[in-house]
Formats: structure tokens, sequence, C-alpha cells
């Protein structure tokens, strides 16, 4: 049975409306939200149902171990920071992981952006309290705002209809970069080199020399350099709120089947993938291929039943398992899950998401991550896979392409004190551009040992 008669099976796109949809913003004006949904509902798709397709035969080739996923962007993007800069910054940072993972693999990398939509994040509370002031927690830019003020914390649905514009703006702007000659593999190249000049990063020399080589080489047998300036970019976001997420949702003229056009990729968090929750069911309903975010209570009951209900079919590429334990969980609970899931023949890309499960608050307050243990996570990651039979399929992760300094440890040794030089972010702590590109090569490293 295909993709497009299981989600056939049932047209009711609004049937998660009785069910309880946990992490929802209290909208405290009914008229102005259903003016919002129906501006965003009246609008052009973000992307069309072709280019989730594609990612889904894409993803098919991930879970058979013939491609490798790289998603990458921010915890929760900014309407302020949304600019060409910012942007373009992340897509080379993501283009230059994806060159050292590709040499490092000899395979396809599929490239993912956890972006043009990602202005949303669940969050512990619903309040927030500052000095014995309580006001409702900043849950995104696509909610609220950010400032500790009354006014601005107020959830106000129209903020979905700048969110929607921005998305609009920024998988634009990313396909005249992918497509227009920026991810011209020379120049990514060029990028790298730069990077490898570092003289912390002497262990990698090896690798700069055998892709410098490799250029060289395809140099002087005349390869047609022009046909390798573009490449494929894929966009994707927690489907958090449910109310963009429905009103976004069309159906597909070729087949009749409903996509979310929001994003090609969409995913369940960890806090909102309630078997009975209306998360669930809403995905269960769209064509888009699918991830769902799985911690370190997670049961291998649970994880079939999820199976089950968003893939009952199992479509090669419709399903993605994105694991987030912790370094100090991973070895043991994740060989429970992949066995589980070889025994029962299940069909799904594994990715690791080694951030959320390793934040810890620093000396100095801030909130972070350790860059041992975020290493340590995805070694764990692919150790379990190796010895189960099963395949460490890619990677989810918090980054960007500035210098900030939100994360503890890598070459650059940043400490509690240096924390406070560049901590940008408003949600999560990010990997910087140095660290992305260090874990590239530990990865393509294991890529190449395994």
């Amino acid at each position: 049975m295909t993709i497009e008669s299981n989600v056939n099976q049932s047209n009711d796109l609004d049937s998660f409306r009785s069910l309880t949809a946990l992490q929802q913003p209290t909208w405290p004006d009914a008229e102005r939200l259903d003016r919002a949904r129906s501006i965003l509902s009246e609008n052009a798709p973000i992307v069309v149902p072709a280019g989730a397709d594609q990612l889904r035969d894409n993803l098919a080739r991930v879970a058979r171990g013939e491609a490798f996923l790289l998603q990458g962007g921010d915890c929760a993007e900014s309407f302020a920071e949304a600019d060409s800069a910012r942007i373009g910054n992340k897509i080379r940072t993501i283009l230059q992981m994806a060159v050292v993972l590709t040499h490092g693999a000899s395979m396809p990398v599929v490239k993912m952006g956890r972006m043009a939509g990602q202005f949303a994040k669940p969050r512990s509370s619903d309040t927030e309290i500052r000095d014995g002031v309580e006001l409702p927690a900043y849950r995104g830019d696509m909610v609220n705002g950010f400032e500790f003020t009354a006014e601005s914390r107020i959830p106000d649905p129209m903020r979905m209809v700048e969110g929607y514009r921005i998305s609009a703006a920024t998988l634009n702007l990313a396909r005249a970069f992918t497509q227009g000659g920026f991810a011209d593999l020379r120049r990514v190249h060029e990028w790298n080199a730069g990077f490898l000049k570092n003289p912390a990063y002497k262990r990698y020399e090896r690798t700069a020399k055998e892709i410098d080589r490799a250029i060289r080489f395809m140099a002087a047998c005349g390869v047609d350099f022009s046909a390798l300036r573009t490449t494929d970019f894929f966009v994707g976001h927690e489907a958090l709120l449910l109310d963009y997420e429905r009103s976004l949702t069309r159906i597909d003229s070729r087949t009749g089947n409903a996509y979310d056009t929001s994003a090609h990729f969409l995913w369940i968090g960890e806090r909102t993938r309630q078997l009975d929750g209306a998360h669930v069911e809403f995905l269960s309903k769209v064509a888009n291929p699918i991830g769902i975010k799985l911690g370190p209570t997670t049961t291998p009951d649970q994880m079939m039943a999820l199976a089950e209900r968003i893939d009952p079919d199992r479509v090669p590429g419709r399903l993605t398992f994105i694991t987030r334990m912790g370094a100090s969980r991973i070895r043991e609970v994740l060989p429970v899950l992949t066995t589980a899931a070889k025994r029962e023949g299940l069909v799904a890309a594994w990715a690791t998401d080694p951030m959320h499960g390793n934040t810890i608050t620093s000396a100095t307050g801030y909130k972070t991550r350790r860059f041992s243990d975020v290493m340590d996570e995805v070694v764990g990651f692919f150790e379990v896979h190796r010895s189960v039979g099963t395949i460490p399929g890619g990677l989810h992760m918090e980054l960007t392409g500035d210098d900030v300094t939100e994360v503890l440890g890598g070459s650059e040794e940043i400490d509690d004190e240096g924390l406070a030089a560049r901590y940008e972010t408003l949600v999560d702590p990010r990997l910087n551009h140095q660290q992305s590109l260090e874990l590239a090569f530990l990865v393509a490293e294991m890529l190449v040992t395994g």
C-alpha cells in the first residue's frame, strides 16, 4: 500500500481538535486568531508537495544506509536575526559539514536546515518569574516577544502570519544560495581549507589533504565543475503550533493527499508525542516525511505504537526517529529500541540529536552544554547502531554559522567565564561555526572506520 492510500484513509484534517494539544499558547483574542488562520489558509504554500516527496525518497536512502542526513540550525529562529548574512552563515556551515561528511562517508549527504519555520518552542512552564514578577513564558517569536514585559509576552496569533512571511523569505534565500553558485564544491572546499589551517585541527590534516587531492584529481580529469554548482536543500521544523500547521495544509492536486506545506519535513517533539494527543493525530494525516523525537524514557512499545500511527504501511522515508538520550544514557537506552526495531522489521531512518539531552547550567548561570558530552553522545549513537546491526543515519543539530560562545569546550576551549562573550541564543545553546565543523570531522572519521 502506498503512502497515498495511507493518508487518505481518513481525510478529516481537523480530527486533532477533539484531542488534548499540549504546549499550545492561550490566544487571548479568538477573533484575531480566526483572522490569522484565514490569512494563512489563503496564502501560497511555502513548499510544494513534490519537494516533500523528493525528501521522502532521499530519507528512504538514509534508512537503507545509502545516504547520510545532516540537519542543522537554530534552536529557535528569531524574526530580528532573519537577515541574509546570518542565514548565509548557517547554510555555509551546513554545506561545509556536508562536504566533510561526503568525503568521509563516500555517500550523498541529505542537507536540511532547521530553519524557515522554527519560530516556536515548547517550554517546561507556562509562566516565568523574575524579581517576583510572573509573566507568560516566551514561546518563540511566532507566539510572543522575548522582552520581559506584560505587553510583549501576550500571545498574538498575527505573529504566525509574520512567521509565515519570514519563513517564505528564508527559504527563498536558501534556494538562491544553494542554486546560484554559493554551494559550488570548489568554494565549499576553500572554506574548509581556511578552517583546516587552524593549528588546533592538525589531527584532521590527512582528511584535508585527501579532499584537496580529490579536487585536484577531478580538475585534472576535466570534470565539469559547473555541474556541481548547485545542491538540494530542504527545510524542517518542529510542528508545534497546530493552528499554524493546519492553516498551511493543502490538498495536492496530483494525488488528493494532504501535505503540510509549511516545510518539507516536520517532527514531533519529546513533549508532544503522546499517542492519543493532537500532534500525533494531525501529523498522521499529512503525507510529509515525519520525524519523532525519542528521549531516554521511551519504551519499545511506545516506539512501535508511534510508528504504527504515523507509518502503518511502513513506507520507506516516511518515518525518521531522532534520538535525544543524553551522553550518560544513550549506550543504555538506545540498544533496547534499535534491537526492537530490527526484530520487528521497522522501516525508519535514525538520526541523533546530541544537544537536548545534555543541557546544564554553568557556574555563571548560563544554560549551556559541554561539547565533550555532545561528542560523546554522537560516538555512542554510532557504537550502538553498529553493535546492533542497524544504521546510524544522520545528525540533527542546533548550530549557527556565527562565532557565538554558548557551548562549553571545543578547540576554542570556551569556559564558564567565556560564555558571556557572545551568548546570543534566546532559548537553547548552539554549536558555533568551528564546533560544528569539529563535530563533522569526528563523524567523518567514524563513517570511514565503520
